[in-house]
């Protein structure tokens, strides 16, 4: 029954995208954002081997899972882009082809971004950039960055007054990516390390004394009046770039849309919380072939030969303004005090994790931080609950 279902979603989803690998014919899946970046590139592989290269936009958020559906029933894309912590789950799956590339291209990439893409000493993305978040603050409202976590409390009481729709500081929710430097400042973490040093799906930190810590300063932001329940990506985003939030938590994808508002920002490392640093989640974003591809000879070939480039790169960066994982293109940006920034913040965080189980933290992880922030429940029992709640989902004991 469950093979069937996955069968009849396959075909909808197929009738729904238009989509398949077809022999001399490359289909790349990427979201809306990046696809402009593309069609360039693209255009110039067709008229370089007389193959049509088909860039189509799929919400980023779907892109895994309809990977996963349709290639096993021999459609879907030849080329993705998305983050590295999708590998593990998609290797598992049988849905990604290594990568073969000549030594002196690799040699242009930073070394840290083709780690986060290999596994089993096998590459399976090609990186374009690195990303994290940082302090993201409104020079009109916040002339100089706080320099603890307490000054930054202290100057959103001041800033916020919600009748007025001002507010002083804001963490998107229920989002524990944007939320785990809080967690990480006070040593929580998602997986521990085995005495090898891999990550051990089982030993799970959400519910250590660190990650109870963290989720008890969000309580503490909401019962102070900064933080508040359906502060949502667009909510935070739209509030700042209007000039009526001074700071928040967000990652460079965030900047094409303040500097379109012509907002005076800045971007700063979190502050330390009670001395500590907070430790952001770092991912390296870039391009996979599927292992059901009909074309991965020419998916290869365009990957190295027309995206590997420092104008395509750059283009990309352009889009989102994530630094660029290809060193030439970086190079390029050296004095861009905003690269500078998300470096600094980089160099405090933690690759994100990238074996399969990491694909069930979110959901318990995010129901948790809702109901701290909706106050329907206490944060060492959201964190203690959302933590059992994976450990059963990984048949931990």
């Amino acid at each position: 029954m469950q093979r069937l279902g996955i069968l009849v979603l396959a075909v909808l989803l197929v009738g729904v995208l238009g989509l398949a690998s077809e022999p001399g014919k490359l289909i790349v899946w990427c979201d809306e954002t990046r696809a402009p970046a593309l069609a360039e590139a693209a255009q110039k592989f067709t008229a370089a081997y007389g193959v049509p290269v088909e860039v189509q936009e799929v919400p980023f958020g779907d892109i895994r899972g309809n990977l996963a559906v349709t290639a096993p029933t021999g459609e879907g894309p030849d080329v993705i882009i998305g983050p590295h912590d999708w590998i593990g789950e998609l290797i598992y799956n049988g849905l990604l082809e290594p990568l073969v590339l000549p030594a002196d291209l690799l040699a242009q990439f930073d070394p840290a971004s083709l780690e986060a893409f290999s596994w089993a000493g096998e590459l399976y993305g090609l990186p374009y950039a690195t990303e994290c978040v940082a302090l993201i603050y409104n020079k009109d409202l916040v002339p100089e960055p706080p320099a603890t976590f307490e000054e930054l409390i202290e100057i959103a009481k001041v800033l916020t007054d919600p009748e007025k729709g001002q507010y002083g500081f804001l963490i998107q929710q229920p989002d524990p990516y944007h939320t785990f430097p809080l967690h990480s400042a006070y040593g929580g973490y998602v997986f521990g390390a085995t005495p090898e040093g891999t990550l051990d799906p089982c030993d799970i930190g959400l519910d250590n004394e660190g990650s109870i810590k963290g989720a008890m300063l969000l309580d503490r932001l909401v019962k102070e009046g900064i933080e508040f329940a359906g502060a949502d990506y667009q909510t935070v985003t739209g509030l700042f770039n209007e000039g009526l939030l001074a700071m928040f938590i967000g990652g460079p994808w965030t900047l094409p849309d303040i500097q379109a508002a012509g907002i005076n920002y800045g971007v700063a490392k979190i502050p330390p919380i009670e001395g500590n640093i907070p430790r952001p989640f770092v991912g390296v974003q870039g391009f996979m072939i599927s292992a059901f591809s009909e074309n991965r000879l020419l998916a290869h070939m365009f990957l190295k030969d027309f995206l590997a480039t420092k104008e395509v790169m750059l283009a990309i960066y352009e889009r989102g303004q994530r630094p660029p994982a290809y060193l030439p293109a970086l190079a390029e940006l050296a004095d861009n005090p905003d690269i500078q920034a998300f470096a600094a913040s980089a160099a405090d965080g933690i690759p994100m994790p990238k074996i399969p189980e990491m694909g069930s933290v979110w959901g318990a992880w995010s129901d948790a931080l809702e109901l701290i922030v909706s106050q329907k429940l206490g944060p060492e029992e959201a964190m203690k609950n959302a933590a059992e709640q994976i450990r059963t989902l990984l048949g931990c004991k």
